[in-house]
């Protein structure tokens, strides 16, 4: 099998976590890495024993695909280069940070036939847990995801909507199999604390279908990550810190799922490298990622209304 020549963007906690995968999968070649703090750069280079290069262009240009894992705000510019530089992408989330530059850059990786997978890692949970094998659509879903301030400031340059509550939007998107997310009524309220962006917010969505609940904070006392879907059937309650599951459903779902998926991350970038290599379909496309941003993109707006930003 020939090994695919892959490239890192951004050499910060997640970079460092994404170069560990890239040089531990026997479908790769690491050529080496970008990142504009060159000490930075350097030292996970070194650790990894690649290049560490001078230049974007240049490890574009040496590259088969990349991972971007640079800042939210930067996203959707070094995309837009890598794809026009002919390079398989996968990028963390949010793949953009307005719906019509997600779509754009979706429909830019469809034209150049270039896999383009978001890191929305999560969905690879849902579906060891047997989320999406259920057959009907959840009439309602309530979603909690929240946790004290990172020590770092990590993300501190985005919105806690783009920040976190953009996984737990595409799950919604996802299992209420909405393809036209963009399309959905979304209304969302919050507060700044401790950054000059919205720190904790609430969004509610609505679809035809159904309606949806997403909490997501960053200011949190306590850690607290949770999922309430409500079928015609019955409600599946999720605790996803405690692995606790309450089923009155007669979907089976497994709550624990670290034996047939014990590394979410490295089965995403194992998965981006074997679409790359063209052994399977991409898992997490461009254009079904960008349905979350369009979620996003309207609860952020409509949050920075309710404070008179």
């Amino acid at each position: 099998m020939s090994k695919l020549k892959t490239g890192l963007i951004g050499a910060g906690v997640f970079g460092g976590y994404h170069a560990d995968k890239i040089s531990a999968s026997d479908r790769t070649e690491f050529v080496g890495l970008f990142d504009p703090d060159s000490a930075r750069c350097e030292a996970l280079a070194k650790r990894e024993g690649v290049k560490a290069f001078a230049t974007q262009s240049d490890l574009l240009a040496a590259c088969d695909a990349v991972l971007v894992a640079c800042p939210a705000t930067y996203h959707e510019a070094v995309v837009r280069d890598a794809l026009n530089a002919g390079c398989h992408v996968m990028v963390e989330k949010p793949l953009a940070l307005t719906g019509h530059a997600a779509d754009q850059l979706a429909a830019l990786a469809d034209e150049k036939h270039l896999v383009l997978q978001v890191g929305h890692q999560e969905r690879f949970v849902l579906q060891a847990m047997g989320l999406f094998d259920i057959p009907d659509t959840p009439t309602a879903i309530e979603a909690y995801r929240m946790g004290p301030p990172a020590p770092d400031g990590r993300a501190g340059d985005v919105s806690v909507i783009w920040d976190l509550m953009t996984h737990d939007l595409d799950m919604v998107a996802k299992l209420m199999g909405a393809a036209n997310s963009h399309l959905a009524q979304v209304e969302a309220k919050g507060r700044r604390a401790h950054t000059a962006h919205i720190d904790e917010a609430t969004a509610h969505v609505t679809y035809a279908c159904g309606q949806a609940e997403v909490t997501a904070s960053r200011c949190a006392e306590t850690r607290d990550r949770r999922m309430i879907l409500t079928y015609p059937t019955g409600t599946i309650a999720i605790d996803f810190l405690t692995r606790a599951i309450e089923n009155t459903t007669s979907y089976a779902v497994k709550a624990d799922v670290s034996d047939t998926l014990p590394d979410p991350l490295g089965a995403a970038d194992e998965a981006f490298f074997a679409a790359c290599l063209g052994d399977r379909d991409c898992a997490i496309p461009g254009r079904e990622a960008a349905q979350a941003v369009h979620l996003a993109e309207q609860a952020e707006l409509s949050a920075l209304h309710t404070i008179g930003a």
